[in-house]
C-alpha cells in the first residue's frame, strides 16, 4: 500500500502532468538525488532512491511505486550482462524487475550499447580525447562492453578488469576475446550470485583498496566505467589521468579534483550538478518514446539521443587550474600596480 506522502507526490504530479522517473537502486542512500527539469517543454522529475544493499526494501519500493511513475531504472545491480553476442540474466536484478507489473523497467544496458559507444566516438572526433595507443583501464568491461569495442576499434589498449574489480581475483586481462572465452564458464555461475558479491553498494563498510589492483591505476591513462568500481581501488595519486564513467556526486568531482585527476567525462548529462547513472537515463528516454517497451529498439534510442541534444559533461581540471593561476597572476599585478601609484 503507498504511503501517505508517496500518495500526495502521486496526486501533484498527476494534477501538474509532470512525467516522474525514479530508479531504485541496491547502492547507498547517501547519494539519493531529486531534480525537476523541462524536456520538450514538458515537465520531469527525475529521483534516486538508495536502498544500503537491501533487496528486499528495493522489491517493496518497486511494488509501492508500481503503476504511479511512468518509468523505472534499477541501480546498484544490472538485469542484463552482455559479453560479446552472449546475454546473462543476474539474479537480483531478475528479482527487481519481477516485482514490476505495470512500470517499464530497465537497467541501463539498452543505453550503455549506444550512448557510450556514441560517446567514445564524440570525444576521438572532436579531439577530446585520444585513445589511439592509449593504456585504458576498463574496471568491468561486462558491465560497459559497448564502451570497450568502441575505445579499442580507436585504437586503445585495454587493461580489463573484471575479475579484479567483480570477483577480487587480481589478475587483468588485455582483451575482450579472453573475457569473452572466460565469460562462458564464469558467468553462468557469476548470474546466480547475490548482488553484494560482484557489485560494491557504495556503503561505507566496503573493503579497503587493494595495492596489488591499485597498481594498474598508475599504469593506466585513462581509467573508465562505473564509478563504484573505479572508487573501489582508486589510489590516492591520479595525477594526469582521464576519468570516463557517470553516477558522480559533487563530492566525488572534489575528490578526483584534488588526487589530481586531469578530466572528467560523464557518458551521461549533468542536471543540477549531478550525472545520473544510465538506468536512468534509460528510463528517461523510454518515458518519452511512449511505446511498448518490447518494441523499443537501438535505432528509437540512438533517435531519442541526438533529439535529446545529450552530450557528455566534460569537466578539465587542469584548464580549470591554469584559468585559477592566471586570475591569481592578474589579481597580483593589479595590487602591485595600485602599490606603485600610492607609494610611488
Amino acid at each position: 500500500m503507498m504511503s501517505d506522502e508517496r500518495e500526495r507526490q502521486y496526486q501533484l504530479r498527476e494534477a501538474l502532468g509532470m512525467k516522474r522517473i525514479v530508479s531504485i537502486s541496491l547502492g547507498s542512500s547517501d547519494r539519493d538525488h531529486k531534480v525537476e527539469t523541462e524536456i520538450f517543454g514538458e515537465k520531469v522529475q527525475i529521483e534516486r532512491i538508495g536502498t544500503d544493499g537491501d533487496l528486499a526494501k528495493a522489491i517493496s519500493l518497486l511494488r509501492e511505486l508500481d503503476g504511479t511513475v511512468d518509468a523505472f531504472g534499477i541501480g546498484g545491480i544490472d538485469l542484463y550482462i552482455y559479453v560479446g553476442k552472449k546475454r546473462y540474466i543476474l539474479r537480483d536484478g531478475k528479482k527487481m524487475a519481477s516485482a514490476v507489473k505495470k512500470t517499464p523497467i530497465v537497467d541501463g544496458s539498452g543505453l550503455k550499447n549506444t550512448l557510450e559507444r556514441r560517446v567514445v566516438d564524440y570525444l576521438q572526433r572532436e579531439e577530446i580525447v585520444s585513445f589511439e595507443g592509449k593504456r585504458v583501464l576498463m574496471v568491468c568491461a561486462a558491465d560497459r562492453y559497448g564502451m570497450a569495442e568502441e575505445m579499442i576499434k580507436n585504437g586503445a589498449q585495454l587493461i580489463i578488469g573484471d575479475l579484479m574489480f567483480g570477483l577480487g581475483i587480481p589478475i587483468p586481462l588485455y582483451s575482450l576475446d579472453t573475457l569473452d572465452r572466460l565469460a562462458r564458464f564464469v558467468a553462468p555461475l557469476v548470474s546466480l550470485l547475490p548482488s553484494k558479491f560482484i557489485y560494491p553498494s557504495g556503503n561505507k563498510k566496503e573493503k579497503k583498496p587493494s595495492r596489488r589492483v591499485a597498481k594498474y591505476y598508475y599504469e593506466a591513462e585513462i581509467i573508465a566505467g562505473d564509478f563504484h568500481y573505479i572508487k573501489r581501488h582508486m589510489p590516492e595519486n591520479l595525477e594526469g589521468k582521464i576519468i570516463i564513467t557517470n553516477t558522480v556526486t559533487q563530492k566525488d568531482v572534489e575528490t578526483l579534483r584534488d588526487r589530481g585527476a586531469a578530466k572528467l567525462i560523464t557518458t551521461t548529462p549533468e542536471f543540477n550538478g549531478r550525472s545520473f547513472g544510465t538506468n536512468v537515463m534509460e528510463a528517461l528516454l523510454v518515458a518519452f518514446l511512449e511505446k511498448p517497451q518490447d518494441e523499443i529498439t537501438p535505432q528509437d534510442y540512438s533517435q531519442m539521443i541526438e533529439k535529446m541534444g545529450f552530450n557528455p559533461r566534460i569537466l578539465d581540471f587542469k584548464a580549470e587550474d591554469f584559468s585559477k593561476k592566471d586570475k591569481a597572476n592578474v589579481e597580483k599585478l593589479e595590487g602591485e600596480s595600485e602599490r606603485r601609484l600610492i607609494y610611488g
